[in-house]
């Protein structure tokens, strides 16, 4: 069995109102050593397969048809395998 951690954030050239305004509230609490916030998701993925190799492909479909905008966001994803 296969555990993926998928980081998925969004792009650089996107704005980020939820990141603006946690920026915003630090700066306020004076937290004035933080430049930027982004806001992303964090999902994790249980695969019932055999091989990494298996689990990676799955991953990268359902990353792509699914959990993440690739106009707007990127992913990045850890693959632990579960004894």
């Amino acid at each position: 069995m296969w555990k993926a951690e998928v980081q998925v954030t969004l792009k650089d050239v996107v704005f980020d109102p939820q990141g603006n305004a946690v920026e915003r509230q630090l700066d306020e609490l004076g937290y004035k050593g933080v430049q930027k916030v982004r806001i992303g998701k964090y999902i994790e993925v249980l695969f019932d397969v055999k091989t990494r190799a298996e689990a990676e492909s799955q991953l990268d479909e359902i990353c792509k048809r699914v959990l993440v905008n690739q106009v707007l966001e990127h992913y990045s994803y850890q693959l632990v395998e579960v004894l």
